[in-house]
């Protein structure tokens, strides 16, 4: 079949049509995910080193540590500390770990790799980054690791708030030594 001629010369018309119609996405690649408070959020594809669906029973619990901090995870031979993100955010919410499946968002900068954990994952999108706006109305402990947010519609046309997080911020504060 490859080697047909008429394969390789296709003028595309036999193409299906909503393959001929792909625009190129504008923006750029973002996870979006939700806090146990019910807060949207978003992280830059480029920051993320895989995101991890795990039971709650892989996060080894480490006693004398932040309490922000959930435990470890092993991936794939490396330990990787594993935080329940909305409270590191600030939120007053913890993240239950009584159910079969937690979401983990491995984030890296350099070689330090931290596992954020989240209510749930959204998925993939493309965000235009010039349409952010300055975070407004955002709790002091959440501001240092914002780097702004946009208005999104949800499934019912309200609007709401999508932050986007800054990781490297992060993954550097001095929260975890607390």
């Amino acid at each position: 079949m490859i080697g047909n001629p008429d394969f390789l010369a296709s003028s595309g018309q036999d193409q299906a049509p909503e393959l001929q119609q792909l625009d190129s996405p504008e923006g750029e690649l973002h996870l979006r995910f939700f806090s146990p408070s019910g807060e949207e959020f978003a992280l830059p594809a480029t920051g993320i080193r895989e995101v991890i669906s795990t039971s709650p029973d892989r996060i080894t619990p480490i006693p004398n540590v932040s309490p922000l901090l959930l435990g470890t995870l092993n991936v794939r031979g490396r330990v990787v500390w594993v935080a329940d993100l909305g409270q590191f955010l600030g939120g007053s919410t913890a993240l239950s770990t009584d159910r079969s499946e937690i979401s983990v968002i491995a984030v890296e900068d350099q070689d330090t790799m931290l596992g954020l954990a989240v209510d749930r994952i959204y998925g993939m999108v493309w965000l235009d980054i010039d349409e952010i706006q300055m975070p407004t109305n955002v709790a002091d402990g959440m501001a240092p690791f914002l780097r702004g947010e946009w208005k999104v519609a949800d499934a019912t046309g309200d609007d709401h708030v999508l932050r986007l997080l800054d990781q490297v911020a992060i993954l550097r504060s001095a929260r975890w030594a607390a």
